[in-house]
């Protein structure tokens, strides 16, 4: 029998849901759990140390690699407003599938239908000269929407798709912060929007000229400054950056009851030559018990689990090697790559959780989370994080 949903379920005080991040980003608290050795590992109890992100650099050896994600967030939440009945929606435009068409997820989409054209609301509350064209609906509820202008049929000439998506971001699009951050503030008396935003949830690395478009950050990497990168430098660590394209079903709960069943979302990754002949230094290293390689965060994981034989990869487009997956780790996955990983607290019944319990046992797990609310840290994308490594590594 596979892994029930309900061993991934924990209670959460509501108020330890983080509704902005700590600042400065290093100053964010950091539990340390320390795994037996793989050749000791008899199910005994792991270790565990309080410290802060600021101490990352005396936690990774030289010799060892730094995983990044380097993917952007885009500002992919939107609010609309149907041009035949005037009525508002708003949602995101979570998955791009290239020539300005997006599967949207939208709030009071049911009564959409092929055809339909919704005027994109600006910043101020203003119409735009955008428009998203409703093209499918898929069983899911999701809506396949293009963009289009109104410059089309204007005689001014249609400008180019990547100018159009540019225009959007800049004049409607909105962070597209996790439902739970915006909940929080809204229970705490907050504004459910923060000035701050579009730089807090931004890794410091994520690269202009990523071709990735994320709608949720690689949290782990929110904690990182460019301080802390130099020092793991300084110290002999060598950065290697990968992308992965996250998703709004990164987040998505597990709502049945075996795991097994759960319809993982995809999601692309793309790598370039020069982090093909990184990993391929690291592999050489590791085979020789020399270094290990360090992922920040989930996405990192799943990139690097789900890549093939570094051998094996499909030829590089545009620089980059590409491929998608629909990986799904769970407890009894045995990792390929992966020596340690940075990583946030994350959702009760969701894959990410799933994953953390692939690493450290499901009951193991649960301990770190105890004592992660017992000792009052901050959970979820603006909250603490946890590093977990192997005893003598």
């Amino acid at each position: 029998m596979g892994l029930r949903t309900d061993q991934l379920d924990f209670d959460l005080d509501p108020t330890l849901v983080a509704a902005s991040p700590v600042e400065p980003r290093d100053a964010a608290r950091l539990l340390v759990v320390t795994l037996p050795a793989i050749d000791d590992d008899d199910g005994r109890e792991c270790g565990f140390e309080h410290r802060q992100i600021r101490d990352l650099p005396d936690l990774i050896h030289g010799g060892d690699r730094l995983v990044l994600n380097e993917t952007r967030v885009v500002p992919a939440r939107i609010t609309c407003r149907r041009m035949d009945t005037g009525g508002h929606l708003d949602g995101l435009l979570a998955e791009a599938v290239g020539d300005g068409r997006w599967w949207a997820m939208l709030r009071k989409s049911r009564r959409l239908q092929p055809g339909h054209e919704l005027r994109v609301i600006g910043h101020q509350g203003q119409d735009t000269a955008l428009r998203l064209v409703v093209e499918d609906l898929d069983s899911e509820g999701r809506v396949l929407v293009v963009l289009k202008s109104d410059l089309d049929e204007s005689g001014s000439g249609a400008a180019p798709r990547r100018d159009l998506v540019s225009t959007l971001w800049q004049e409607a699009g909105l962070v597209p912060l996790p439902p739970y951050i915006r909940h929080a503030r809204r229970d705490r008396g907050l504004p459910e929007t923060d000035p701050h935003d579009p730089d807090w949830y931004q890794t410091t690395f994520a690269a202009t000229n990523d071709p990735t478009a994320s709608v949720a950050a690689p949290t782990a990497g929110l904690h990182l400054t460019d301080g802390i990168r130099q020092r793991l430098t300084e110290r002999g660590v060598e950065e290697i950056r990968v992308s992965l394209e996250v998703g709004a079903g990164t987040f998505k709960p597990v709502e049945v009851e075996e795991l097994d069943a759960h319809p993982m979302h995809e999601e692309r990754c793309l790598v370039t030559p020069a982090a093909v002949s990184a990993l391929r230094r690291c592999e050489d290293a590791r085979k020789r018990g020399e270094g290990r390689l360090v992922a920040v965060g989930t996405t990192s994981v799943r990139t690097l689990e789900s890549m093939p034989d570094l051998d094996r990869l499909p030829p590089a487009i545009d620089g980059r090697h590409q491929w998608r997956t629909d990986l799904l780790i769970q407890p009894g996955y045995e990792f390929r790559r992966v020596d340690a990983m940075l990583t946030n607290f994350h959702l009760p019944r969701s894959t990410l959780l799933a994953l953390v319990a692939a690493m450290v046992g499901l009951e193991r797990m649960r301990d770190c989370y105890a004592v992660a609310i017992a000792e009052r840290y901050r959970f979820f994308s603006y909250g603490d994080a946890m590093f977990i490594r192997r005893s003598g590594s």
